[in-house]
């Protein structure tokens, strides 16, 4: 049942992704859909239910107070009359402003929201009856294929375009474009192999110089994604000078791929001076705005629609699929769609950044922290801050210009901020011979961090933790976007054969008031399987503007036989609004399970991916 509406949920079908037929929203991204969407759904809703009740009261020609909304019906308990919702609409579309402060149920007095419910079109995904962007079809459809460059930032220099148009393809050249349109997936495939062209490249970095470059390559700018570029507190200088125990250290990040199910697709088709394009993305006002600048013409002649997509992960913001589909559907004079090859979506799409992060930390004989510096370079400010308790603190996000093209990732940076920071906790632990979890708490007062981490170290017993030759134990945690984690992590280790086995993870989750736990505790887990990726062998090779490993049979991503026992512990805050889930449960893991091989071996690792080959005897 929908609260606000009074309405079965499962009869109800949400229309999303028609920049048509929806009010303008920004995307999915961010965590925002809990936070912000859900709340103003509803609003919506019950703005909705007043206003199907004013129509009923004003059919009937009685007084609104005695009438009642509930199960799909407006009913008047006096004379036990009754009109379905749709009854009174009559197929109208009706508009009416939503009430600045309309009243909403607090969450200790939800009934339907807070209980777990199931996915109303689920069955259509495991069956394969759901169509994804790839799966589109129209009458008369042509198939489109794109040149690519050699490497990036190569430019044209002269393009023969005849055989393509000699085996019955539509071929498109415009500037540093290249393209063709053809009846068959496999014609076009064909045709643009059959393209000549000439490119002029430049000498670009490699990943082996990575770290080093971004130090050394600054760029101007900000980053807007994140929490700032610079946070100063107390005198940073004079609390190391009178430090007890001092510790500096250097992290590093790779850039990794998000590898989503389904490599971008889109399908484009003209109708005159008006446009139409379905594609997978998470920004579809976004993707028109792009589509109506390309084109030089007005939002209003761009309709984007977004079947559900076969996952994106912060790497679909971007609308370059849409736009090559539709030059070649203008060219073709009829629709085309256009789907990126997996070495495609490995090679043109961006990436997670790569990231260099020093930390400096002092701290007295008693384990309190009193002073913290810490550099990120390019990987980005999302979660840069502390939330330890530190009087003295330095925090600067420094620009650098990045030799692959990166954007959003899920939990954006602050997988890279987080990994960092725990590590280094765990290090400065082990300086001063305290226990992990007894030092964090000591300098944490943040109550709902400490909640977490605590539910998380009863659940997975800390204190009770066996020790074993090879067995190692370790946590990492923090804040972001409006949610707290605690993840703690067991592990196996063995140091002949180099293999490093993830065998328990427990991670304990706030998120203020809980809206669906089932869900709540399928985002939980789907962070942590895929954060095994990043933190463990995740990483793009490249060499002089060339992906070195951009196939699946190249890029090592989390098998099912990478899967530990995964364990969720959902703390509900009813006092507290709710808030997104889809970020923040991933950021505990990688420091976790470097603190744990640690524990469990000796040896301390600081760059991620952490163990891509297995940890080397040493």
């Amino acid at each position: 049942m929908c609260a606000p509406l009074h309405f079965p949920m499962e009869k109800i079908e949400l229309v999303m992704g028609d920049t048509q037929l929806t009010p303008f929203d920004m995307g999915t991204f961010g965590s925002r859909t809990t936070p912000t969407m859900n709340l103003q759904l509803r609003k919506v809703a019950s703005a909705a239910r007043d206003m199907l009740i004013d129509l009923a009261a004003a059919q009937w020609q009685t007084d609104r107070q005695h009438l009642v909304a509930i199960d799909g019906k407006v009913r008047d308990p006096r004379s036990n009359r009754s009109a379905e919702y749709a009854a009174l609409v009559k197929g109208q579309e009706l508009t009416q402003s939503i009430p600045a402060e309309d009243p909403l149920e607090p969450a200790a007095s939800w009934s339907i929201l807070g209980q777990s419910a199931t996915k109303v079109d689920g069955r259509d995904f495991v069956t394969g009856k759901h169509r994804y962007p790839s799966d589109q079809k129209l009458p008369d459809m042509w198939h489109g294929k794109v040149l690519r460059p050699p490497s990036f930032g190569a430019t044209l220099v002269s393009v023969d375009l005849k055989n393509a148009e000699q085996m019955g393809a539509i071929a498109v050249h415009d500037g540093n474009f290249v393209g063709v349109a053809a009846p068959s997936s496999a014609l076009a495939s064909a045709a643009i192999a059959a393209v000549h062209a000439e490119w002029k490249t430049e000498p670009q970095p490699s990943s082996q110089e990575l770290f080093d470059y971004l130090k050394k390559n600054p760029a101007q700018g900000k980053d807007p994604t994140g929490d700032g570029d610079r946070f100063d507190l107390g005198n940073v200088d004079q609390a190391f000078a009178s430090a007890v125990h001092r510790l500096q250290q250097t992290y590093t990040v790779s850039y990794i791929a998000h590898v989503p199910l389904e490599p971008r697709a889109a399908l484009a088709k003209w109708d005159g001076d008006k446009l139409t394009v379905w594609t997978g993305t998470q920004r579809p006002f976004g993707v028109r705005g792009e589509l109506a600048e390309a084109f030089r013409m007005p939002e209003d002649r761009v309709r984007v629609l977004m079947p559900d997509t076969g996952s994106a992960y912060g790497g679909k913001h971007t609308g370059e699929t849409a736009i090559e589909a539709a030059r070649l559907a203008r060219a073709a004079k009829r629709p085309v769609k256009l789907t990126w090859t997996r070495e495609e979506e490995f090679t043109w799409a961006y990436f997670r950044p790569a990231g260099v992060i020093d930390v400096t930390s002092g701290a007295r004989a008693d384990g309190t922290i009193t002073s913290w510096e810490f550099h990120n370079y390019n990987s980005g400010s999302a979660g840069i801050r502390t939330f330890y308790e530190i009087p003295n603190q330095r925090i600067i996000f420094h620009p650098a210009h990045s030799p692959l093209r990166q954007g959003s990732y899920r939990a954006l940076a602050a997988t890279a901020n987080h990994f960092a920071r725990e590590s280094h906790m765990d290090e400065l632990a082990h300086t001063l011979k305290m226990d992990s979890l007894d030092f964090r708490l000591k300098n944490l007062k943040n109550e709902r961090l400490r909640a977490v981490f605590q539910a998380a170290a009863d659940k997975f017993g800390w204190r009770k933790r066996p020790s074993a030759p090879g067995h190692g134990f370790g946590m990492g945690g923090g804040y972001e976007k409006l949610g707290n984690i605690a993840t703690f992590v067991e592990v196996n280790v063995d140091r002949k054969s180099g293999n490093v086995e993830i065998v328990r993870v427990v991670s304990a989750f706030e998120c203020g008031a809980i809206v669906n736990p089932d869900n709540l505790r399928n985002q939980i887990e789907g962070a942590n399987v895929q954060g095994l990726g990043g933190a463990l062998f995740e990483a793009i090779q490249f060499q002089n503007g060339k992906i070195l490993n951009g196939k699946m049979s190249r890029y090592r991503v989390p098998r099912f036989s990478d899967l530990p026992v995964i364990e969720t512990v959902l703390l509900d805050r009813k006092d507290l609004p709710s808030a997104g889930a889809g970020e923040c449960p991933m950021v505990g893991l990688a420091p976790a399970i470097a603190n744990a091989i640690f524990d469990a071996s000796g040896v301390r690792l600081r760059s991620m991916p952490l163990v891509p080959e297995g940890l080397k005897a040493t």
